[in-house]
């Protein structure tokens, strides 16, 4: 009697946790598509501006290394192209080229850009990365100065990946990505806060091209 007993124990155990990890595979499942469902809003809503202005902050801590950094810049995309300012250097890229310009060097390098190249960064890219490669889980919900701001937590599905995850912050309200926190996996945290995020702005014809004769003085690499 008393083994039959232990053994319904057990088993009445073993269908808990059965129905335990039922119900949180069901739960991850509802997150993972609640996630995924706000991170497409965000790529549809990209897609229907004729261009983006942003300011941002760049913070970059890394404990173990004593390192503490911050920077700020400014980019404007169209479609593929972009206009980028960070950290005293701007990058131009015009559908063809990308111009990398350092003024303290003197310096310019000219290169050919990969569109095939799977591993090709643009900033433009920034805004919609988390389409491919990564699991999706919802995370918190912040209220960041009167703005409710939900994070999207992505872990990259490539163990090569040297980050651990990345919090995306999402503007519940404007759809747009307020911030990006990057954990990688030797401790290191960067972070790429939005200060001002301005869409459809007057540009001039020019301001996604190169013009040579404004930099007389300076050493051009051409690279390929």
């Amino acid at each position: 009697m008393n083994k039959t007993i232990i053994k319904l124990n057990k088993m009445s155990k073993i269908l808990k946790l059965v129905c335990f990890l039922l119900v949180s595979v069901s739960i991850q499942a509802q997150d993972a598509a609640k996630a995924k469902s706000l991170l497409d809003e965000v790529s549809a809503k990209v897609k229907t501006y004729e261009n983006i202005v942003i300011d941002f902050k760049y913070a970059l801590n890394n404990p173990s290394e004593n390192i503490n950094q911050e920077s700020k810049g400014n980019v404007t995309l169209k479609g593929n192209l972009y206009n980028l300012n960070f950290m005293g250097v701007t990058k131009i890229f015009d559908g063809k080229k990308v111009y990398t310009i350092v003024p303290e060097d003197e310096e310019i390098s000219i290169s050919k850009f990969d569109d095939k190249d799977e591993n090709a960064v643009t900033p433009s890219k920034m805004l919609t990365f988390f389409n491919t490669g990564y699991k999706y889980s919802w995370d918190i919900l912040q209220d960041i100065k009167g703005r409710k701001i939900q994070y999207i937590k992505l872990i990259p599905i490539s163990s090569k990946d040297q980050r651990k995850e990345i919090l995306l912050g999402i503007d519940v309200q404007t759809k747009n990505i307020y911030n990006l926190i990057e954990v990688g996996k030797n401790g290191t945290r960067t972070t790429l806060t939005v200060n001002s995020f301005k869409t459809n702005q007057p540009l001039s014809d020019n301001h996604f091209t190169f013009t040579e004769s404004k930099y007389p003085n300076y050493y051009i690499n051409r690279l390929d």
